[in-house]
């Protein structure tokens, strides 16, 4: 099997929330086999950070996904300036917590519509895109383990993440006809800024125990999953929901075997 399978050289692909985290990994990931890529944030710092370690050949748009114009206007930009959309990743989101019983409705709307809603404006305007240009393409959607699990106070996270299964789904069967593949990535428990100081806590203690790789996942583990998913390799792969989680999702006990 050739290698040419998974380079993505001569694709272009935009990754939402690409300015830090999961989505600056996948980013670079997807650079350095071959993509030109495009990102998009709302942080001013975050986006020249990223704009710096990409390099001139890359394109950062500020961005945030719940503004339907604005995501109109970014995919433009991005096709102006590559002349084709290919790879879409739907990565941008955000979080806050909370008792279901005392969550604000502001806390509950900023989570549904980034994640959800911008997903699909994002896959709606990339894949009218591709359509366009009759060459089919690739969406990739990233959930969670809790795509798949109800956890406690961030029961508007789990909502938001379950609903991008089902808009996985149900654009993979609409999008088939155009041969744009649509799949989900579902990250386990990543170390990133966000969450390093909880990873040292009995939190971070539990999920090791859980989880049967012993620890937990680095944003660069994804980027293989990824680079699968975004090139020829999964022409015929659609719909499909892939945990990237070292065995969380599947472990029914703590495992504290060698």
């Amino acid at each position: 099997m050739s290698l040419e399978l998974f380079s993505l050289a001569g694709k272009n692909v935009l990754v939402t929330g690409g300015n830090s985290g999961l989505g600056r990994a996948m980013a670079l990931g997807f650079q350095a086999a071959g993509a030109r890529v495009a990102v998009t944030g709302r942080n001013p710092a975050k986006n020249a950070a990223v704009a710096t370690e990409l390099g001139a050949e890359a394109l950062v748009v500020p961005l945030d996904v719940r503004d339907e114009e604005a995501v109109q206007a970014a995919v433009a930009q991005v096709v102006g300036r590559f002349g084709e959309l290919h790879v879409l990743v739907n990565n941008a989101g955000n979080v806050t917590i909370g008792s279901a019983l005392s969550l604000e409705r502001d806390s509950w709307d900023s989570v549904l519509q980034t994640h959800l809603t911008g997903a699909y404006l994002c896959a709606r305007a990339a894949a009218n895109r591709m359509v366009a240009q009759g060459k089919g393409g690739k969406i990739i959607n990233i959930g969670s383990m809790y795509s798949l699990f109800g956890p406690p106070n961030i029961l508007h996270y789990a909502t938001a993440k379950t609903g991008m299964l089902g808009l996985t789904r149900g654009l993979a069967v609409e999008l088939a006809a155009h041969q744009i593949q649509v799949n989900a990535i579902l990250p386990g428990w990543v170390e990133t800024d966000l969450n390093r100081e909880r990873m040292r806590s009995a939190l971070g203690d539990h999920v090791r125990r859980k989880t049967p790789a012993r620890r937990l996942g680095l944003p660069e583990d994804l980027v293989g999953a990824a680079i699968f998913l975004a090139s020829s390799a999964s022409d015929f792969v659609t719909g499909a929901v892939l945990p990237v989680d070292g065995g969380y999702s599947v472990a029914d006990r703590f495992w504290d075997g060698p």
